[in-house]
């Protein structure tokens, strides 16, 4: 059996019921990890005693972006929200204090008009530095991940090697890159050889297939090789699975079976 750690995305799975039922559901399809994008509209309480019910391990969640509404999709590179930023990183943090999370996601944002490459860049990196060494004091891994420019256009954060480079060049402790299959397919592709070759960088997977962002094998990515090639390397956190079932969730995790380990299909 496969040695693979596999986790459901509540924002995404399972939509057919209230995000608080999505918990049940991931057990009872044989999960026993899940993450939520922003679990902060829910009560904390609410969330753990879900958690405790069903077994499970809240192995990510974001922290707050902006305003979602109105199409804003990160702080960290926006000048002059330096402060909301911050207030943001502490609200998560003390999420994932309570709630046993053990790695935040930050998402960088879109650069917004009529403000320079140069200041945006100069703003990311004052704030990545200022999260990623709150997350280190709290015993948190801080997570950046890069995003394709299709479904969001300007997103500051592209390429696998943008992000690898940031955590270098700040030194930021605790920080790894959050690869995500289905946007990096999109801007860069070679999957596999980007796996391997950053191994080590690498703290969370979420997997979607190209195109349409449906669960693998509706797309053009070979699964069973990305797969067996993660096993291959020894990777040992989380792949989550982030993408829109083409049905319903049930429907469309035939294909995870024979990638579950024994004691994940109870």
């Amino acid at each position: 059996m496969s040695t693979l750690k596999f986790a459901a995305n509540l924002s995404l799975l399972f939509t057919e019921r209230p995000l608080l039922e999505r918990f049940s559901a991931a057990r009872a399809a044989g999960f026993d990890a899940v993450e939520i994008q922003f679990p902060y509209s829910l009560e904390r309480e609410c969330i753990q005693r879900e958690l405790k019910a069903h077994q499970l391990e809240l192995v990510l969640i974001n922290i707050p972006a902006g305003d979602w509404e109105a199409g804003e999709r990160g702080l960290a590179c926006l000048p002059g929200r330096e402060a909301e930023f911050s207030v943001a990183v502490n609200q998560a943090i003390e999420w994932a204090q309570q709630l046993g999370v053990p790695r935040l996601n930050c998402l960088a944002g879109v650069r917004p008009q009529g403000i320079s490459v140069e200041q945006s860049k100069h703003t990311l990196a004052h704030n990545l530095t200022l999260a990623a060494d709150r997350c280190h004091s709290a015993g948190i891994q801080l997570m950046i991940e890069a995003i394709n420019t299709q479904d969001i256009p300007g997103f500051c954060l592209h390429q696998s090697a943008q992000v690898i480079d940031l955590i270098d060049q700040l030194q930021l402790p605790s920080t790894a890159l959050q690869y995500d299959v289905y946007h990096m397919q999109i801007m860069e592709g070679n999957l596999i050889s980007t796996l391997q070759q950053n191994a080590d960088k690498i703290g969370h997977i979420q997997i979607a297939d190209v195109p349409g962002r449906h669960e693998p094998g509706t797309g053009e990515i070979n699964y069973t090789n990305l797969f067996r090639a993660l096993e291959q390397i020894g990777y040992s956190g989380h792949i989550s699975l982030e993408y829109n079932p083409k049905a319903t969730t049930e429907a469309g995790l035939g294909w995870l079976a024979t990638w579950m380990t024994q004691d994940r299909t109870r």
